[in-house]
């Protein structure tokens, strides 16, 4: 029978690197963006209001539809925002992983609140397509001019946010959305003009459909992204294989298990594993180890554990139960 006596202390080494000095700089990227979510909240706010009040007025099912997307856009900066503040606030021992998750819940409450408004966009487009309103008609130069209002004040937000999509997807998921709602307001004002011009009063609750399918479209992959997250999925950006081989292939490592890969935030990647080895400078391994995967795949938090071969052997090697002596 293996005894206690048999199993070298394992070393354990945890490295955050989002207080490191590294160059790539992605933990910064949230605090730049106060005053851009800050205008680009006002801004759609504003354009709601205008937008909001001429649908009522003309009945235009196009305008009140863009009207409902842009108020959805509203309260996804607001939560994309407080994502952004929540990851700054320092970890305590009640939450020892700080608050990072939030961008992730931010995103999902976003996706799932699209796709209840699309929804029910749909479902009124669906039933005035039976009844479509020939007044419509008299009002395509307040649709375009409504409309051509939205394609700036969304374009102008996306510029907000763009120097920031390369380094936190919470940034690049508010700029995409703003620079589609910019596209789907160009939509509006070309159904307006036809409207206007062709005399096609089933434009309006047609386009409303197109709006909504596009929205959908794009709103179901952000959803599946991060219920996926949520659950301590392997974010998309990384291939667990390619982690593995990548730590396999350190100098003194003999084996890798228990390696587990989970998003703290949306831009924040954390990793734990055990690594096999017999070698003697720990620390050059820990540290080549941290730098590899920061290099390669953005991974910033990194807590490894280090077992002799002989230890590695009393354990239970079972995926997702972890080192257990027998």
């Amino acid at each position: 029978m293996t005894t206690s006596h048999d199993h070298t202390p394992a070393h354990v080494h945890d490295q955050d690197h989002n207080h490191g000095g590294g160059g790539h700089g992605h933990s910064h990227a949230p605090a730049n963006f106060n005053k851009a979510f800050a205008i680009g909240i006002a801004l759609n706010i504003g354009f709601v209001l205008i937008e909001a009040f001429y649908g009522w007025r003309i009945n235009s099912l196009a305008l009140l539809a863009d009207a409902g997307h842009n108020l959805s856009d509203v309260a996804g900066l607001v939560l994309a925002w407080g994502g952004a503040l929540a990851v700054k606030l320092l970890p305590n021992a009640r939450h020892t992983y700080g608050w990072k998750r939030a961008t992730i819940l931010a995103a999902f409450a976003n996706a799932l609140l699209l796709l209840v408004a699309m929804g029910a966009l749909a479902w009124e487009a669906i039933d005035r397509l039976s009844a479509p309103q020939a007044e419509l008609q008299a009002q395509g130069v307040t649709i375009m001019v409504v409309a051509g209002i939205g394609i700036v004040v969304n374009t102008a937000t996306a510029l907000l946010f763009m120097r920031g999509g390369e380094d936190d997807l919470n940034i690049r998921g508010a700029f995409l959305h703003m620079a589609a709602d910019a596209l789907v307001s160009a939509g509006v004002v070309v159904a307006g003009a036809l409207t206007l011009w062709m005399g096609w009063v089933w434009l309006d609750p047609v386009v409303s459909l197109l709006i909504a399918a596009v929205i959908l479209w794009g709103t179901w992959d952000l959803f599946k992204q991060s219920l996926h997250l949520l659950f301590d999925g392997v974010p998309d950006s990384i291939d667990p294989g390619a982690v593995r081989t990548l730590l396999l292939g350190l100098p003194g490592v003999a084996d890798v298990h228990d390696l587990h890969v989970w998003a703290m935030g949306t831009s924040h990647i954390a990793l734990t594993a055990h690594l096999v080895t017999d070698t003697a400078d720990t620390a050059a391994l820990l540290h080549e180890a941290e730098e590899e995967l920061h290099e390669h795949f953005e991974i910033r938090h990194v807590t490894l554990q280090l077992e002799t071969p002989v230890y590695a052997q009393s354990c239970a090697l079972r995926p997702g139960l972890g080192c257990q002596a027998h």
